[in-house]
C-alpha cells in the first residue's frame, strides 16, 4: 500500500463558485501510477465544500438557488458579529456539504457514475485563493 499527497491550488470567485475538479483530480491520480484504492480530498478552509453532481449549467443554478434558500446571505449570523467578516452563512453551508471527499478509484480511473463529477463549492463572500489537498491510497 502507497500512500501519496498531492495539492491544487484554486483561485475562486467566491459567491458560490462551482468548479468542477473532475479532469484535475484525475490527472493528478494518473501521475502517482497508482491502480487501485482511494483519494481522499480535503478543502482546507471553512467556508467552502466538496461534493459530487452532475456538473451542468442548470444544476449549477440550482445549487446556488437552493443553498440561498437554505442559508440566506443576507441575514445578520452571530459569527459575523464575532468577527465582522459577514460571511457567517458561508461557515454554515460548508459545515452542511462537508470540506472533505473518498472516492474509490479502479484500474487507474476515478469510479464515478456517468453524469457524476467531482465539484468544488467556494461560498466565501470574496474571491479566494484556496488549498486542496488530495490523498492517494492504494496499489
Amino acid at each position: 500500500m502507497k500512500v501519496m499527497t498531492e495539492t491544487l491550488a484554486l483561485a475562486t470567485r467566491g459567491h458560490t463558485d462551482v468548479i468542477d475538479l473532475t479532469s484535475q483530480v484525475d490527472e493528478k491520480l494518473k501521475e502517482t501510477l497508482l491502480k487501485n484504492g482511494t483519494v481522499t480530498l480535503n478543502v482546507c478552509g471553512s467556508t467552502a465544500a466538496l461534493t459530487t453532481v452532475e456538473f451542468e449549467p442548470g444544476l449549477v443554478k440550482d445549487i446556488k438557488e437552493f443553498v440561498e434558500k437554505l442559508i440566506p446571505s443576507h441575514k445578520d449570523y452571530h459569527h459575523d458579529a464575532t468577527w465582522g467578516d459577514s460571511n457567517g452563512y458561508a461557515h454554515l453551508r460548508s459545515s452542511l456539504f462537508g470540506t472533505t471527499l473518498t472516492l474509490p478509484f479502479s484500474e487507474g480511473k476515478l469510479v464515478l457514475g456517468q453524469w457524476q463529477q467531482v465539484v468544488f463549492i467556494d461560498f466565501d463572500n470574496r474571491p479566494r485563493n484556496r488549498r486542496l489537498v488530495m490523498q492517494f491510497m492504494g496499489e
